[in-house]
């Protein structure tokens, strides 16, 4: 509970006089984090009455907030950039702990969800962020030297990153593993653009992507006139085109078994005969291959070669999806918007907030598809909610936490959404008389 104290200083006309005519949200919460106080700016700002919150538990409404955390630790907690679900706003302010005699007895926050104040946290936070990647960078000029693709400040991300590096400079055949979207061809390239074979080619080859029929001719090539449709030349196949460098083979567990078989003759004997030839061409190839399956499930299956397994699987590194490493989310977004978009272009809060709460199946090719989706419908130059792909959208805009009441005025919901259908037709259609047709109204109706 509050001290008598301040509660008759809550129900003093004077401190209510200044503290209902200061711009910011003025919130007060005592020790079990029931609202005790709050100022007019709070209806205000967000057009509910204060009798309705007052008495409420700031924990049960939003969960563990800065207003609650500053009573456990005892300090202010100033410049907090916070999205506040049950309303909705992103938000900036200053929270504080309320003493009576030396002791915590609640919580003071004082906050405002001004554009301009969120814009200006944003970017400081995204400041931080930046600031922490290049220190990483700079404090370790080997991960500076290879990593320019593969951004990351995950401490486990770096140290597969270290791994990829020193068995670049071997000749031994590597595994990667890893969902779809992880970057497994980007670490493949890390390893080839760092081993002796840098100035050789990079060949890619994905395996699930070449009919059955056509495997064999793809990888080994053929002799001319060696079948029907063959051209009069002859062509060299994949392995020989990697000649002195590196192939990749993407997507290994989707190869034919019966393919297996050949394919594993080639790595043992280091040569290849082309189909229709009767000559051995020496191979002096190193092999990477990906996957994103379990290979030791389809050995079970007898739908891969527990041979072929251990010849390609004498190295393996292993990619943890996006969302075990969260924290590489706001360095992503960064590097992305600013290749996609510029360095003007800025991500809200509530985005961020969107991007670190989702779990991204399809990792960071997931990502970059949803900032270039973002960056195309973004407005001017902060991409908000409303510019992700559908799927990424609050299912209501006005959406609160469960078994909240709040009174809107259903008049003024009505006017907004029907004024965001004609501002949608407008950019659609890019013709008045269109968007009217498409909306069914008259002229009068639509927005200048």
């Amino acid at each position: 509970m509050i001290p008598g104290e301040y509660e008759k200083l809550f129900e003093n006309k004077l401190f209510q006089e200044i503290m209902d005519n200061i711009d910011d949200v003025v919130m007060i919460i005592d020790r079990e984090t029931y609202i005790v106080y709050v100022n007019q700016a709070y209806e205000r700002s967000f057009g509910i009455k204060t009798g309705y919150i007052i008495g409420k538990k700031l924990s049960d409404i939003e969960g563990d907030t800065t207003a609650i955390n500053v009573m456990r630790m005892g300090t202010p907690i100033v410049h907090q950039l916070e999205y506040l679900k049950s309303l909705n706003v992103d938000s900036v302010g200053i929270s504080f702990p309320l003493r009576y005699d030396g002791e915590i007895v609640g919580g003071v926050s004082v906050f405002n969800n001004t554009a301009k104040y969120v814009e200006l946290a944003s970017r400081l936070n995204r400041t931080k962020e930046m600031t922490r990647f290049l220190q990483d960078q700079l404090n370790d000029p080997a991960i500076a030297q290879w990593s320019k693709e593969f951004i990351t400040v995950n401490a486990y991300m770096k140290q597969i990153l270290g791994l990829a590096v020193k068995v670049a400079k071997s000749q031994a055949t590597v595994l990667i593993r890893g969902e779809s979207g992880t970057g497994k061809e980007v670490m493949a390239k890390i390893i080839h653009d760092n081993s002796p074979r840098a100035d050789g080619p990079f060949i890619k080859v994905n395996c699930a992507a070449i009919p059955d029929n056509l495997l064999e001719s793809e990888f080994f090539g053929y002799v001319g006139g060696s079948f029907t449709g063959a051209r009069k030349e002859g062509k060299a196949g994949k392995f020989e085109m990697a000649q002195g460098g590196t192939i990749f083979l993407d997507e290994i567990g989707d190869m034919d078994i019966n393919m297996q078989v050949k394919f594993l003759r080639v790595i043992q004997e280091k040569e290849v005969e082309r189909i229709g030839g009767s000559k051995p061409i020496p191979l002096d190839v190193r092999i990477v291959a990906a996957t994103n399956q379990n290979l030791e499930d389809l050995i079970k299956e007898g739908k891969f070669r527990q041979d072929l397994y251990y010849r390609l699987n004498v190295i393996e590194i292993k990619i943890p999806p996006l969302r075990q490493r969260r924290e590489d989310i706001p360095v992503l977004v960064h590097h992305l918007v600013k290749k996609l978009a510029g360095d003007h272009v800025m991500v809200s809060p509530r985005v961020m907030n969107c991007f670190n709460s989702y779990d991204w199946p399809g990792n960071v090719r997931e990502l970059r598809n949803v900032l270039e989706h973002a960056c195309i419908m973004r407005n001017e130059d902060i991409i908000d909610i409303y510019a992700l792909p559908q799927y990424m959208q609050p299912k209501n805009s006005m959406e609160v936490s469960r078994g909240e009441e709040v009174n809107y005025d259903i008049k003024e919901m009505t006017a907004v959404l029907e004024k965001d259908l004609i501002l949608e037709s407008l950019r659609k259609f890019s013709n008045k008389s269109k968007a009217i047709d498409a909306l069914g109204i008259s002229r009068s109706s639509l927005v200048p």
